[in-house]
């Protein structure tokens, strides 16, 4: 299979494209890929970093409010169909994929235009307004949330869940966490806003330190990079013994199968790892992303007794540490939300994938 694919951005949108790859990497060493992305974007450094070729177009979001800037939008979009077109005319791709981002929409609908199958994935709850447009032109659509079914054409819709989660899904425990200065025999909760980091997720762990039970477990706290220097040295004034700092862990997903608990955001990837792993979780939605989705995300595990949410405009010190303590005393209760979440996952999402993609090559 030649497959071109494009998503940029966000982790949100990179970390399932590469997954997919790997998946198709796997299962056909002589596939080729091309990952089209941005020069600003997190792929720029995660994509070739992974072996992966990598080719670049210039491309900007609209503006929410009335702006100049739309114009040079709507210019560099039509410039980017037409780079995107000759990119697909020399890698001759068999299928192209999008995965989310402003990046994707110019590369998806190119291929489109010249009649080439083509699929998007959509990650989250709520449709981004990249796939909403690119809904109309595209052969088939993958989503991980049936909430999302709703915001696409019914017919071209397909339920695959997250590549992500097929990529960790079988990560087994090698001992990371000790390696961080952590106990591999006591039970471990992390607590994660992110590779940038969440402030109102630190600022309330750093408030209840001295509220978190670390007698009876450990807490690996991974701050962000901007925070980092500050936070350990509150941590160290605290004088607690049983946690770690951390301004971020590249190979994050190493350490999930030795986690018992993890507090963090609801992004698309982030929750693919958890039901992927089935690992309960205290989930703080991010109000500042587009349309709310990560509530929206979140919801739909707390719903199914999956996951417990926290809105971070209700979250204090004492909701923070009273859920972490009640749920690290509680090991049924625990193991119950670990049991729903892996029943929400889907294992073998980039095989869906696969085959969806497989079909829309022999169909044309």
């Amino acid at each position: 299979m030649r497959l071109l694919i494009s998503g940029g951005g966000t982790g949100g949108h990179i970390y399932p494209a590469l997954a997919l790859i790997d998946t198709l990497k796997k299962d056909d060493e002589n596939s080729s890929f091309l990952y089209v992305g941005t020069s600003r974007g997190l792929e720029s450094k995660i994509v070739p970093n992974a072996g992966i070729d990598f080719k670049t177009l210039e491309i900007q979001g609209f503006k929410r409010s009335l702006s100049l800037e739309n114009f040079k939008t709507i210019y560099l979009f039509l410039k980017s169909v037409h780079e995107a077109k000759k990119l697909i005319k020399e890698f001759k791709p068999d299928v192209v994929v999008g995965t989310g981002g402003y990046v994707c929409g110019a590369v998806v609908y190119a291929a489109s235009q010249m009649h080439i199958p083509t699929f998007i994935h959509e990650q989250n709850s709520i449709a981004g307004v990249t796939n909403k447009f690119l809904s109309h032109f595209v052969d088939k659509i993958g989503i991980c949330f049936e909430a999302a079914r709703k915001d696409f054409p019914s017919q071209k819709v397909v339920f695959t869940g997250n590549p992500r989660a097929q990529q960790v899904a079988n990560i087994k425990a090698t001992g990371r966490i000790g390696n961080l200065g952590l106990k591999e025999n006591k039970k471990t909760v992390l607590i994660f806003g992110g590779s940038r980091g969440a402030k109102r997720i630190n600022d309330a762990t750093v408030a209840a330190l001295d509220l978190f039970k670390t007698d009876e477990y450990q807490i690996l706290f991974v701050t962000g990079g901007i925070y980092y220097e500050k936070i350990k040295e509150d941590v160290k004034k605290s004088n607690l013994k049983n946690i770690v700092i951390k301004p971020y862990i590249q190979d994050m997903p190493s350490i999930l199968p030795e986690t018992d608990l993890i507090v963090g955001r609801s992004g698309a990837t982030s929750l693919a790892e958890i039901t992927a792993l089935g690992i309960p979780s205290i989930l703080i939605p991010s109000p500042n992303v587009t349309h709310d989705h990560q509530t929206f995300n979140a919801r739909s595990l707390a719903e199914i007794n999956a996951a417990v949410m926290i809105r971070e405009d209700t979250l204090n010190k004492e909701k923070l540490a009273d859920l972490v303590n009640d749920l690290m005393q509680d090991d049924k209760k625990r193991t119950q939300i670990a049991m729903n979440a892996k029943k929400a996952g889907i294992p073998d999402a980039s095989d869906r994938i696969e085959r969806v993609l497989n079909t829309l090559i022999t169909s044309k």
